[in-house]
């Protein structure tokens, strides 16, 4: 059974938009990256304690902390990061999730990444062995302009951090964006890591975000592999639509609509349930 969820911020801002057009496609969970205008991280105590009220009012649940953590430049100093890393496992805590999405730190543009790889295991390891520590999963999202950009550097992490707290999370317009063929190129080899699929297709060579199943992120695949594998797991709505011409003038509620159904779209075709 796949379980719906989505960055309800691509919404809106406002927290009670976001939960109305999350319920009126029946979702009833949210990765919560940002509100008020805020990203989670960033939020004071007493806001986050009136979103948990109003999550729990309206009979919302959260499937993962949307963090920024690994966003940082591999230049960038570690230690005062750390910190935000804290506040991202007591956010995950105070709203019942184990998951935290991450990435792989920036690597300065045109460098080879090899160049970087020692100082970003050492971080991912030491980011893995806390989640350890804490009992929490790390998220490890595949995006562009990072150490984990492509399936095989993605696999290194992974691989080199050999810990249950770090799972993939894969994406595969991030993939498409990077030149990489999601379910050929990508897919086999971070399979055996995945516990989380973010949700958003694009178009290879432009890069260009397209609702699932309108670009090459061959998400008609992916669903059709998921249903095989018997997957049971979060499939999370990150759309990043406002930018496309083809939906100029669409209210970001629409888009978001707009991207909802498109995956219902694919998961029916596939006869894969959802909740």
């Amino acid at each position: 059974m796949i379980t719906l969820t989505g960055f309800a911020d691509e919404i809106s801002s406002d927290l009670e938009v976001q939960l109305d057009v999350m319920a009126s496609e029946g979702i009833s969970h949210l990765e919560f990256r940002g509100v008020f205008g805020k990203n989670v991280l960033k939020l004071t105590d007493s806001e986050i304690s009136y979103v948990k009220d109003r999550l729990d009012a309206r009979g919302f649940k959260v499937s993962s902390i949307g963090s920024p953590i690994g966003k940082i430049e591999i230049m960038d100093k570690f230690d005062p990061h750390l910190n935000d890393f804290k506040r991202a496992i007591e956010i995950a805590n105070y709203f019942g999730t184990s998951n935290i999405r991450i990435f792989s730190f920036h690597i300065p543009k045109g460098d080879d990444p090899s160049l970087h790889r020692k100082e970003v295991i050492t971080r991912m390891r030491h980011l893995t062995w806390i989640a350890e520590q804490e009992n929490v999963q790390l998220l490890l999202e595949n995006e562009k302009g990072v150490y984990g950009d492509t399936g095989e550097r993605c696999q290194d992490i992974l691989m080199s951090c050999n810990s249950s707290n770090l799972r993939a999370a894969f994406d595969p317009a991030n993939y498409v964006q990077c030149g990489v063929r999601p379910m050929e190129e990508a897919y086999p080899i971070i399979q055996p890591f995945i516990s989380y699929i973010h949700v958003k297709d694009a178009l290879m060579g432009s890069g260009k975000v397209v609702p699932a199943g309108e670009g090459d992120g061959q998400l008609q695949r992916l669903t059709a592999e998921l249903k095989r594998q018997g997957y049971n797991g979060f499939m999370s709505l990150e759309p990043h639509l406002a930018a496309i011409d083809k939906f100029h003038g669409f209210k970001n509620e629409d888009l978001f609509v707009i991207a909802v159904r498109a995956l219902k779209k694919l998961l029916k075709e596939v006869e894969l349930e959802w909740n």
